[in-house]
């Protein structure tokens, strides 16, 4: 069985250090290289071809959404786990925007960071349980969205809602369902007026609520 190919992409090498122990302790997991700042992070995926990337939002240089942006540009197979203590929706955002497929915060034991490696390798998405927890209150909390609402949904629109929330372009969208690029804006426009939506953040809120976050 081939390893999980690890590269990380961290600014404090104590950090850095601590998770190479980590990591490296897994019989699944292998750690590839290291790196602390973005732009050399792109370069490492270019040489070593990692199955993940595992990186730091706050670098010196190119930051980590910047490095994400370009990173899945060149390398769009390699999965990108964003690593952070920022908990701002602000954050989660660009990194989603930017391309990662999964979000974990530093504070969280390491049980949740090999589980979202391993998640992330699979093909998975993986949200920090307390981003995920607090998404939940945010989202259960406005009045707007109601069980009425969701059952007002087309089966197209929710499969729309769905692969957005997972990261894909409206043009992957497209591609994937074979619809034109104007019929699943109409269909993500609809959806997120029936909800009360006005953000792809609320869709993110809302794909975590539905439990959409742990299956493709």
């Amino acid at each position: 069985m081939s390893k999980i190919r690890v590269l990380i992409a961290e600014d404090h090498a104590t950090v850095r250090e601590g998770l190479k122990l980590i990591l490296g302790a897994q019989s699944d997991i292998e750690v590839v290289g290291d790196t602390g700042d973005g732009r050399t992070a792109v370069a490492l995926t270019q040489q070593l071809r990692p199955d993940i990337v595992l990186m730091d939002i706050s670098m010196p240089g190119l930051n980590g959404q910047k490095a994400t942006a370009q990173l899945k540009e060149c390398f769009p197979e390699v999965h990108v786990l964003a690593l952070t203590r920022h908990q701002e929706d602000g954050y989660l955002q660009q990194m989603l925007r930017a391309g990662a497929s999964g979000y974990i915060l530093k504070q969280s034991p390491p049980a949740e960071l090999l589980h979202a490696i391993r998640a992330v390798a699979n093909g998975g998405k993986y949200l920090d349980s307390a981003v995920a927890g607090r998404m939940m209150g945010s989202y259960a909390g406005r009045s707007v969205v109601s069980g009425q609402a969701l059952s007002e949904l087309s089966e197209r629109e929710t499969e729309v809602l769905r692969l957005i929330a997972w990261g894909y372009s409206n043009k992957e969208v497209a591609n994937r369902l074979n619809l034109s690029v104007k019929t699943i804006e109409s269909h993500k426009a609809n959806a997120m007026k029936k909800l009360g939506m006005s953000s792809r953040i609320d869709i993110v809120r809302y794909a975590v609520v539905q439990g959409w976050m742990d299956h493709p």
